[in-house]
């Protein structure tokens, strides 16, 4: 500052230049983060994010191969830690126990199941051709087959059906999305009863051909007279067909 000389205001001053500066918005963009550290913590993020789903991932394998060797969901979680070479505190920082686990790889094997019948669907032409292999294969990849080791659809599923019944609908929403696209086609078609709800009568063909297949191992027909057969896809198709195909 020079002496007898005096500094001007920066109101003075906006009023001699015609130029007013916001100080308050000046000082608040001084007090945001700079872009270089922003893209540090960013990636700082997704780094630790990577990482985690990488532990999360070894976790599920661990569990998936302790599973096929038993051929049972009854293992316990320091037996999939053991087998992830994992440590059990990081199990804990990623799933709540035993139960969180099963779930997530029965959603996840909804999920490919959903992926594969899609597939199969899509090879058909005729709607009614694409629901009836959906349905059919979903009936092969739901009911008990000690060879196949699925125990997550036929031991796990039923008790979770019972005690997480929403944890069971979240699961199923990308299977009941595939086969309420498929009934919608088969309505818009004419092949199928038109009229009706196609995610309702969706939801009821899953259902009942999930369940079928679950029990299909204790569910025998005709009262012993036929050697007790157990129920077959052809067998569920034409239950599910009679009921929602156009007469």
């Amino acid at each position: 500052m020079i002496p007898g000389v005096r500094t001007l205001t920066s109101r003075e001053r906006a009023s001699e230049t015609g130029v007013t500066v916001n100080m308050d918005e000046v000082m608040s963009a001084s007090d945001d983060e700079p872009s270089w550290k922003q893209r540090a913590v960013e990636r700082s993020t997704r780094a630790a994010k990577l990482r985690a789903e990488q532990r999360v991932q070894r976790f599920l394998d661990a569990a998936q191969a302790v599973i096929t060797e038993k051929g049972t969901t009854d293992f316990t979680v320091q037996e999939v830690v053991d087998c992830s070479r994992q440590s059990l505190r990081s199990f804990y920082q990623h799933f709540d126990g035993k139960h969180e686990l099963l779930l997530a790889l029965f959603e996840d094997a909804l999920r490919r199941a959903t992926v594969q019948i899609a597939a199969a669907s899509e090879a058909q032409r005729d709607p009614v051709d694409a629901l009836r292999t959906a349905v059919q294969l979903l009936f092969e990849l739901s009911r008990p087959d000690p060879a196949a080791h699925r125990p997550l659809f036929t031991e796990f599923a039923p008790q979770l059906l019972l005690s997480h019944p929403i944890e069971v609908r979240r699961a199923h929403a990308p299977l009941l999305e595939l086969l309420t696209a498929l009934v919608t086609g088969g309505v818009a078609a004419g092949k199928l009863r038109p009229g009706s709800d196609p995610r309702r009568t969706a939801a009821l063909t899953m259902e009942t051909v999930m369940f079928t297949a679950q029990t299909s191992g204790s569910t025998k027909l005709g009262g012993g007279g036929d050697g007790g057969r157990p129920v077959s896809a052809d067998e569920i198709w034409d239950f599910v067909a009679n009921g929602i195909t156009a007469c």
